[in-house]
């Protein structure tokens, strides 16, 4: 993989936020949710699809801070708008583990 600077790095906009809503989405091709992130006062609150059924479940992730990248332009994924990326690590092809601070931060805090 081709190496970047810091300056690339600095213009992927990483951020906490706190989940607030979380849906079934049986309209996506791989099993998903509809999951909205409130990102704090400068960014306010956002929405993805995040195929993470597999580990969590709704209930699991409400209140949970996730890390996710706010400056990517919105994807239309199915019948939904993606304004983010939620990220997380792939053990495997179809598993996905969130991504999150090992302590609670505000929401909107930019990751470095």
């Amino acid at each position: 993989m081709a190496q970047i600077t810091y300056d690339d790095f600095l213009r992927v906009d990483i951020r906490v936020g706190v989940v607030t809503r979380v849906e079934e989405f049986p309209k996506a091709r791989r099993p998903a949710y509809k999951v909205w992130v409130d990102f704090g006062p400068e960014i306010g609150q956002k929405k993805t699809s995040a195929q993470v059924t597999r580990l969590y479940e709704p209930a699991d992730l409400l209140g949970r801070q996730v890390l996710g990248v706010v400056n990517f332009p919105p994807r239309q994924i199915a019948d939904f708008m993606s304004e983010f990326l939620l990220l997380g690590a792939m053990p495997d092809e179809e598993t996905v583990v969130l991504v999150h601070p090992d302590r609670e931060v505000g929401p909107g805090s930019r990751l470095l």
